[in-house]
């Protein structure tokens, strides 16, 4: 149940905090993001997570203490910069977190798959680096609309778009092989 209200409240932070700009003060709406980073280190069990819930935290007390709002739009930034060192690390010290998420469904990974997995994980970190830079991008140029709509709703469609473009792929990557195997 908390990891649905952690996915949820993830999810509609851009959209809640962009709503609550015009309604509250920066510090009032810094409570959503420390909620947010306590869910998140109450859900966690791995040090990254708690990490991350710490640099949430931090965000938290910035924007409470100074009354800004910078810090509450930081948090996408911080979550891309997280997924990013998560994804890397996987690379130096396998198995990598695609390769994880596809040993769940076949144990008995083939040596392609594990390059394969490997190739698409270096793509996820391609991806949030970009996805993290356009958010920083909008944070720090952008107005508060602009702000809420890349990452409440943009950010959210590329990667259902990456996702979904690497299932096509990777259908046509099994098939290859599969055909493979049976020449």
């Amino acid at each position: 149940m908390q990891n649905v209200v952690l996915t949820t409240l993830t999810l509609a932070y851009p959209a809640l905090v962009y709503w609550g700009l015009g309604r509250f003060e920066p510090r009032h709406l810094a409570v959503l993001l420390l909620a947010l980073a306590l869910l998140r280190a109450v859900a966690t069990k791995q040090r990254f997570g708690w990490a991350a819930a710490a640099a949430a935290t931090l965000l938290a007390a910035a924007s409470w203490l100074g009354n800004n709002a910078l810090p509450l739009k930081l948090y996408p930034v911080l979550i891309n910069v997280t997924l990013l060192f998560v994804f890397a690390m996987s690379l130096y010290y396998p198995p990598t977190v695609i390769e994880r998420f596809a040993r769940l469904k076949e144990p008995e990974l083939s040596a392609s798959g594990v390059h394969y997995t490997r190739q698409v994980t270096q793509i996820w970190c391609g991806f949030f680096i970009l996805n993290g830079s356009l958010a920083l991008s909008t944070v720090l140029w952008a107005s508060d609309a602009i702000w809420a709509l890349y990452n409440g709703l943009i950010a959210y469609v590329l990667m259902a778009t990456l996702m979904a473009g690497e299932w096509l792929v990777r259908q046509r990557v099994r098939k290859q092989e599969s055909r493979r195997r049976h020449d």
